[in-house]
């Protein structure tokens, strides 16, 4: 049985222009698949330590972390000094070692195991609370560990989600990650949260950057609110043919990328 947060309908033609923009992107980008081989309790580390760096980073502290500590229940027994030690190269480290030691002694406290396994069976607005209750657990974290690890139909909005969504007229510009997630999670439908979150996280990345975005190249350009306003979206009606042999070669290397790389990976 497919979950979500809301019954609430989406009105048709917002649900139709969500269902062009996700057509687009698969086009130009493939359908990247979920691979459900993760442990829920290392998936949320790993997001942990994935906040305010870049993925080569949270992956080199994860593995030395798990390199230095055998267990998690070692690493909750450890001093935060030997943690921060441990994770130094993922930047922040004072701050997500005691972030990491508080989390594993809660999730101790409260279900007597350090095993989160449970989160893949229980009720979806159950794991997002429970998840949500641990200290430094946002939205996005507990979104990432539920997807990622539990194949569960939720939506996690990263800073290039967000970009991108404002500049589609998806999401106001400036809201909370809270109305973001619960607004682009009843907007994008359960079946496509994984394709949709890696697919637009690539998009703003590698095209809708936040500076000087390559809207000529842009999959998406004719649904997007800010290239009218900017008047960027003249650019696919004043050289056609330029764009669509620019957006050839960028699906060519969009989909190179997808072949070569871990898109599941990515936590934003």
């Amino acid at each position: 049985m497919i979950e979500r947060l809301t019954n609430a309908p989406v009105p048709p033609p917002m649900r139709e222009r969500v269902r062009e923009i996700l057509e687009q992107l698969e086009a130009a980008y493939g359908v990247p698949q979920l691979h459900r081989n993760r442990n829920p309790l290392d998936t949320l580390i790993e997001t942990v330590l994935s906040q305010s760096t870049n993925d080569r980073n949270r992956d080199r502290a994860f593995a030395r972390l798990k390199a230095r500590f055998p267990t998690w229940d070692a690493v909750r027994r450890a001093s935060t000094r030997e943690i921060a030690a441990a994770i130094r190269v993922g930047g922040l480290a004072r701050i997500k070692s005691m972030r990491i030691k508080r989390i594993l002694q809660e999730i101790e406290r409260r279900t007597g195991a350090l095993d989160l396994s449970f989160l893949c069976r229980a009720p979806l607005e159950e794991a997002l609370g429970f998840l949500r209750s641990l200290d430094g657990v946002g939205p996005k974290t507990a979104a990432c560990v539920l997807l990622f690890a539990c194949g569960r139909p939720v939506f996690p909005v990263d800073t290039h989600i967000r970009r991108v969504a404002g500049r589609l007229g998806l999401i106001p510009q400036r809201c909370s990650d809270k109305r973001a997630h619960q607004q682009l999670g009843h907007l994008i439908p359960a079946r496509h949260c994984y394709a949709a979150h890696i697919n637009l996280i690539r998009l703003g990345r590698d095209v809708c950057r936040p500076r000087n975005p390559r809207c000529e190249v842009c999959c998406l350009i004719q649904y997007c609110a800010y290239a009218h306003e900017t008047g960027m979206s003249s650019l696919s009606e004043r050289r056609p043919r330029e764009r669509r042999s620019r957006e050839k070669a960028h699906r060519a290397r969009a989909r190179l990328l997808l072949s070569s790389s871990s898109p599941e990976k990515t936590y934003g």
